[in-house]
């Protein structure tokens, strides 16, 4: 990347130098068209509720599980990302749609809506490390590499709901279909099955829950599961490693999930007597097998309101979310599994004055951080989708 500072327009840089000069095009959400409240504003929760009474039915507030509180408190529902946004199309009366989440979600959310509505993401630059580590491209390369190779006509592509709404119309182009964290075990059957005699399956993007379903929810193998590496000419996987594989599992994982370990639920059943360890299956496969329960963000919620007063657990999931669990349950004993705090970066990026700026705007007449998918790939987007839903068994949560 190069650029020009401010003081020297004419001066080429490799690199920006720090506090000089701006790209803004790479900097999606870094600027306001207009004024952004300050955090320290002691009005803002205030301005908060002026701001969403006046607009009234107008709009309707989506809030992630990991949000947060100070979010929270203002979302019409709470959930997790497909979850939240079927709760939008069930909505269609609302003409905007503010997604306190990351952008994935809200790409999906803009799929599933009606064309009369405006998704709205409050902070642009709130993405998924997760959803970025797969490109479209590089996703289009690997499969004309699964062709050379000669497995494709025998790959299914399932992709994990955190993904982009381009990885989502790759898969419905190729037959695949979209799966989430509760259903991920439905939708590798269903892919097995369609893949047929020596099928794969292509998962994408987070290997972890690829291999965690494959393994621990279907009896196969860790044999059976190779890591395709995009930066690696095929992968660096030889033709007769993609033969011999069933799960084609994409380099990625969750930034936060990915940093819990097998030696912290260690620590954590010698120092706590009687602990129960629950974990969401992004989690690395050592930590998953260690813990007594794995479950996405919604059964690890059900789970411990359903515990006995008195339990004990260490939770292995997003911060904001276990620190939120904490004041639901309170006869609960809940600690964080791991000492360093962990938070998500990207979704805390949706803060007070972020919903403030999108709400007051909304009042104002104007519509910022709009999410519009390109109508060709929300069709393609959707047909995935339109599969997952008609997957049996449960398929409305993550």
């Amino acid at each position: 990347m190069s650029t020009t500072t401010d003081a020297s327009p004419a001066t080429p840089l490799p690199l920006l130098v720090l506090g000089r000069g701006r790209e803004l095009h790479t900097e999606r959400g870094v600027e306001c068209p207009g004024e952004l409240p300050a955090a320290s504003d002691p009005d803002l929760v205030a301005r908060a509720r002026a701001a969403k009474t006046a607009l009234g039915d107008r709009v309707f507030v989506l809030g992630h599980h990991y949000q947060r509180d100070e979010v929270i408190e203002f979302a019409d529902v709470t959930g997790d990302s497909f979850k939240l946004a079927k709760d939008a199309a069930a909505r269609p009366t609302a003409p905007y749609i503010v997604f306190c989440g990351v952008h994935f979600m809200a790409e999906s959310a803009d799929i599933l809506t009606g064309d009369d509505q405006t998704v709205i993401l409050p902070d642009l630059a709130a993405g998924c490390s997760m959803a970025d580590m797969a490109a479209i491209r590089q996703v289009e390369d690997a499969w004309d590499d699964l062709v050379e190779a000669g497995v494709a006509d025998r790959t299914v592509p399932v992709t994990y709901m955190n993904s982009s709404a381009a990885i989502k119309a790759f898969t419905g182009r190729h037959g695949g279909t979209i799966c989430t964290s509760s259903n991920a075990r439905t939708a590798l059957t269903w892919a097995l099955e369609q893949a047929g005699e020596g099928g794969k399956v292509l998962f994408l993007p987070d290997q972890h829950l690829g291999r965690n379903t494959f393994v621990r929810d279907l009896g196969g193998s860790l044999d059976g599961c190779v890591v395709f590496d995009p930066h690696r000419p095929m992968g660096g996987l030889t033709r007769a490693e993609l033969e011999a594989a069933t799960m084609i599992l994409w380099r990625g994982h969750c930034s936060v999930h990915g940093r819990f370990s097998l030696e912290a639920v260690e620590q954590a059943r010698r120092e706590i007597p009687d602990v129960k360890v629950i974990v969401h299956p992004e989690c690395r496969h050592e930590v998953v097998e260690a813990a007594d329960e794995v479950g996405s963000t919604e059964k690890i919620i059900k789970t411990i309101a359903a515990a006995p007063d008195g339990t004990s657990w260490v939770v292995g999931t997003e911060l904001n979310l276990v620190r939120r669990l904490g004041a639901m349950f309170p006869k609960q004993r809940i600690a964080f599994l791991e000492k360093n705090v962990c938070y998500c970066s990207t979704m805390n990026r949706i803060d007070l004055p972020h919903l403030v700026w999108t709400l007051e705007s909304l009042v104002e007449g104007r519509v910022v951080n709009p999410i519009r998918v390109d109508p060709e790939v929300a069709h393609h987007a959707r047909v995935a989708l339109d599969q997952m839903l008609a997957l049996p068994g449960e398929t409305s949560k993550d």
